[in-house]
């Protein structure tokens, strides 16, 4: 059920607009007043509303104040603001300082219920981006108490902060991607895109216009312009996974993106300013690349600024029974079917398997283990099904 706050310092307009607001049947709104702006302020701290229609010109304390605090106390509510002084520079100030829409007295009936559908769509498309950041946020927590483990939580807490460019180093399966996620989670950038591009997964003939983009007729299948990773990452992060894999010439271009936060899209010709912090990870060892001749030394030193090395599951044995039990029950969650225990003696058996294929690997193992096992998983389960 969708709430409304009304703070509007006019008995009679208060009455009005719950009146239009209560027959609006089908909305099932729940509609609160406020007499004036410091009551509605008072009440937006302590509850949560959808959306607000705020009066501007009010006694104590005025709608943009009331907006402006509200802000400030990042309350998350869309205002669609109501003045009988209606300006156009009184509109554009108040969409700047936050607010969803601006209403003159008094208000169009079509127009105010147009605008409330469309402010209780965005609240909801906000609520629904949030509630899937914290689900990948969950998914994406690194779970562990072993002194490897914490040693690289460790240095993302430190680095995640900054905007300092990391490398991520591992072998398959190890965690780098969870590694890039965490990073992003904690930075400055969290409330913007983290894009991720597998370097190895794209031919060398396209990486170039995946990540740059291109412009219309740049190539055969160019039919119309297209917006590569690095626009599409601007204010977040860009993931360059498995970035050894890439070829030499995007290296290069790669490389002059880092250093002028610049890039051109293929076949394009303008400058375009971008701003995004690159993480990048290998499961390769980028110095014998770089002798090699198949790795460039100056966008290694570009993308190492700080190095984070994700160690392979078999030196982290102390955590197999925390991830067993958290990949059950995500696996009993997403099959819908009841979690199982695991007898002490299968618990030990997996501590001693090499995982080869690290994390990845064990998750594989305990999905199938549930699907396949009785209620309590055995040694002999886990000799069967490894």
């Amino acid at each position: 059920m969708p709430k409304i706050l009304i703070i509007e310092d006019e008995a009679s307009i208060r009455a009005v607009l719950k009146d239009i607001l209560k027959d609006q049947k089908e909305l099932n709104l729940q509609i609160d007043e406020a007499k004036d702006g410091q009551e509605g302020l008072a009440k937006l701290e302590s509850e949560h509303y959808d959306v607000v229609f705020c009066d501007i010109k009010m006694p104590k304390t005025d709608g943009m104040e009331v907006l402006l605090k509200a802000k400030a106390k990042e309350i998350d509510t869309a205002f669609i603001m109501i003045s009988a002084h209606g300006s156009t520079e009184l509109a554009v100030d108040a969409v700047k300082n936050g607010a969803y829409d601006f209403l003159q007295k008094p208000p169009d009936l079509n127009r105010l219920l147009i605008t409330l559908r469309n402010a209780l769509d965005k609240t909801n498309l906000v609520q629904e981006t949030d509630r899937l950041r914290k689900k990948i946020s969950t998914q994406s927590t690194m779970i562990g108490a072993s002194l490897a483990l914490k040693e690289v939580l460790n240095m993302i807490e430190k680095v995640a902060p900054t905007d300092a460019r990391v490398l991520i180093t591992g072998p398959n399966g190890s965690g780098k991607e969870l590694v890039a996620r965490q990073l992003h989670e904690k930075s400055k950038r969290k409330n913007f895109p983290f894009i991720e591009v597998n370097c190895a997964a794209i031919p060398a003939e396209l990486i170039e216009s995946e990540l740059f983009g291109h412009e219309k007729g740049a190539f055969t299948s160019a039919i119309k312009q297209r917006t590569g990773k690095f626009e599409q990452a601007e204010n977040g992060t860009l993931f360059l996974d498995e970035i050894g894999d890439m070829s030499l010439p995007a290296q290069a271009k790669v490389l002059r993106a880092l250093q002028e936060n610049k890039i051109t899209r293929v076949g394009g010709e303008k400058d375009i300013v971008v701003d995004v912090r690159v993480l990048a990870a290998t499961n390769k060892n980028l110095k014998k690349e770089i002798l090699d001749g198949r790795f460039r030394e100056d966008l290694y030193h570009r993308l190492s600024v700080i190095v984070i090395k994700v160690p392979p599951l078999a030196d982290r044995p102390d955590d197999i029974p925390l991830l067993v039990e958290k990949f059950l029950q995500e696996a009993s969650k997403n099959y819908g079917t009841k979690n199982k225990g695991i007898a002490p003696e299968a618990m030990e058996a997996l501590k001693k398997y090499p995982w080869t294929g690290n994390i990845r690997e064990l998750k594989n193992v305990v999905e199938r283990l549930l699907i396949m096992c009785e209620d309590i998983i055995q040694p002999t389960d886990v000799k069967k099904y490894l």
